[in-house]
Formats: C-alpha cells, structure tokens, sequence
C-alpha cells in the first residue's frame, strides 16, 4: 500500500484554506472539532 499527502481545506471567516497553513494551535483545535454527518443526522428523523 502507498500512502499520499491529501491536502486537507477547512473554511474560516468566508476563506478556503489548507490547514497545514495554519499554526500549530489553530491545527490542534481544528483536530478537536466535532464531525458533522449530514446523513446521519437525516437517519435521525425517520
């Protein structure tokens, strides 16, 4: 199996960027979020 670099793009105050750009503790926070599933959540209704 090869592994390759995916570069990772998070949205910020209208602005796409990648978030290897970004410092350490901004990194370490986005880490830290929660995932939102859109289709899981719409199993939640039915």
């Amino acid at each position: 199996m090869v592994k390759t670099k995916c570069e990772v793009y998070s949205r910020v105050v209208g602005y796409i960027r990648p978030v290897s750009n970004w410092n350490d503790s901004k990194q370490a926070e986005f880490s830290d979020r929660k995932k939102f599933d859109s289709a899981l959540e719409s199993c939640k209704t039915c």
